[in-house]
């Protein structure tokens, strides 16, 4: 079995770490959790790297937790955010839970009968019940304010935000975290917490919690949080985040996303974002490095982490569609693409719209009257018998044909092509 510290130390995935976890792990499997906010019911690829380490930790023999807040996502963390959250129903949070856990089941293995298959837990299971009152003098009195006014998510808001301050609810989250490593290491002998850079400070509010209530130790591990070569911010782009959820994210996109990052961050990303093993991974950056241009590490790094998320088959329609604009994709390989799929590959393209009632209509008319893809017949005229207009990725070289029914994908489009680059869309109504 491998090692899991030293796993995530060649990966680039350790921050911080606690003295004794690589002795207690020696001793045999261990149990830890992540923490997982459900404020949507989609998680996105920042939320990637806990999940990917608890993968390794699951791989290595031990027993991973998913904590998701149900009741903390009720009130907000104040770590790296710059203002306060809307606070969540119920009943939205319960979707969310199911949505998620749906998602996580990808990552983990929840439904076997290996003694360290994953747990799915919710924190508002045990706090729905819990007393202001009795939290606070059962947990409130054992953390100073001092100590969680040491805290750098508390600094960090009151420096930022000293003109509307910081809630007493966002001020308490660290407490009702750290009371969820207490209940965990209690009921389910969970005696790790994993999770990001910015999650140390509440993180270790628990293992005070756990030494003060019942004089042991337990355990924080941290991983850094993901940054691009370029300082922009990892996860984003002009569309905002890169989901999980492919109803949000198409595969298409979310292939795309990780075909185009840096060469530098692609070094980076498939040690942090796959399963391969650290020879895979040498020899591809290896190979990449020979020849930049071929993109090899991008293109492997964009396979393994678009099949893990969204299967084989999504895989390859994305890797279909991504051939389509600059690849020797073919009708067949178009009219195979779902209608998501069409619209995210051709984002942008310009659009025409045209009655159904107009069909059949002669393929001049077509392009130059009913749209103006070509400003005249004449100068439609001269691609066609030139050989450079495509419809549905179909030459066209005779004049004389007609546009129909039997023309239209996905029950609504037409794909135009002048030369090699220039697409256009028409849309039947």
């Amino acid at each position: 079995m491998k090692n899991f510290v030293e796993e995530l130390k060649w990966r680039g995935m350790l921050q911080n770490i606690t003295p004794g976890i690589e002795e207690e792990l020696a001793k045999g499997p261990m149990s830890a959790y992540v923490g997982i906010d459900p404020t949507g019911d989609s998680l996105h690829i920042g939320h990637l790297v806990s999940i990917m380490i608890l993968k390794h930790f699951q791989a290595c023999g031990n027993k991973p937790y998913a904590l998701v807040g149900g009741a903390t996502g009720m009130i907000g963390d104040p770590s790296m955010k710059s203002q306060e959250r809307n606070l969540l129903d119920e009943q939205t949070l319960a979707h969310n839970v199911k949505c998620i856990k749906a998602q996580l089941s990808k990552f983990l293995d929840f439904g076997s009968d290996a003694p360290n298959k994953a747990e799915l837990v919710n924190n508002y299971d045990w706090m729905k019940d819990y007393t202001f009152i009795d939290f606070t003098r059962d947990i409130g009195k054992l953390i100073t304010v001092n100590y969680m006014m040491s805290k750098d998510s508390v600094k960090k808001r009151l420096s930022r935000d000293s003109s509307e301050g910081m809630s007493f609810t966002e001020f308490t989250y660290q407490l009702l975290q750290g009371y969820d490593f207490l209940y965990l290491f209690e009921h389910e002998n969970v005696r790790l917490q994993l999770g990001g850079a910015d999650q140390w400070g509440n993180i270790t509010t628990g293992t005070e919690l756990i030494r003060k209530t019942l004089g042991k130790e337990a355990y924080a591990l941290t991983c850094p949080l993901i940054t691009k070569a370029d300082g922009g911010k990892f996860g984003k782009t002009e569309k905002g985040n890169i989901w999980l959820d492919p109803e949000r994210t198409s595969p298409y996109q979310f292939y795309q996303f990780w075909l185009n990052v840096s060469d530098e961050d692609a070094e980076k990303y498939i040690k942090i974002f796959t399963m391969l093993e650290r020879e895979a991974i040498e020899a591809a950056i290896e190979e990449h490095r020979a020849d930049p241009g071929r993109r090899t590490l991008q293109k492997l790094l964009a396979k393994e982490v678009t099949i893990m998320v969204h299967g084989e088959q999504n895989y390859q329609t994305a890797l279909k569609a991504s051939q389509m604009l600059f690849g020797k994709a073919t009708a067949e390989d178009l009219r195979s693409l779902d209608e998501q799929t069409f619209l995210a590959v051709f984002d942008g393209v310009p659009t025409f719209e045209v009655s159904r009632e107009e069909l059949p209509v002669g393929i001049l008319d077509f392009l130059a009257e009913k749209t103006s893809i070509f400003p005249s017949k004449g100068e439609a005229r001269k691609m066609i018998q030139g050989n450079g207009f495509s419809l549905n990725k179909e030459k066209i070289t005779d004049i004389s044909r007609s546009v129909s029914e039997a023309d239209i994908i996905d029950g609504k489009y037409i794909l135009a092509q002048k030369g090699k680059k220039d697409y256009f869309i028409v849309k039947l109504k």
